[in-house]
């Protein structure tokens, strides 16, 4: 059974940092694509980076680059998403993503419950 468990998400001032983990289980991260997206109040969800299945390059939505990092720890089957320097307009609910890979051409799509991520002052 597939699960991803965001957590790590709270309440910070601009310019803050905040380090947002996603524990997954029922697979391996090396078979799919995972990776962050966040939902503002009505505002449609966007991504904002993730791993890529076939070589593990990564992606940053152009609103993070040089402020976002992701990571990943294959042992803790894990990935982060450490944030630093946030701006009120960081403000959202943050989902862990996979689309996990059972065979080259057959695939499924997961999310986790999200973390509400605040900043303000």
């Amino acid at each position: 059974q597939v699960q991803l468990v965001e957590s790590g998400g709270g309440l910070v001032q601009p310019g803050g940092s905040l380090r947002l983990s996603c524990a997954a289980s029922g697979f391996s991260l090396d078979n799919s694509h995972i990776g962050w997206f966040r939902q503002a109040p009505g505002k449609e969800r966007e991504a904002v980076s993730c791993f890529s299945r076939s070589d593990g390059s990564t992606y940053y939505a152009d609103s993070v680059k040089g402020r976002f990092t992701i990571s990943r720890d294959n042992a803790k089957n894990t990935i982060y998403l450490q944030m630093n320097s946030l701006k009120p307009e960081d403000t959202a609910v943050y989902y862990c993503n996979a689309v996990v890979y059972y065979s080259d051409y057959v695939s499924d799509d997961y999310w986790g419950k999200g973390t509400q991520v605040t900043v303000s002052s």
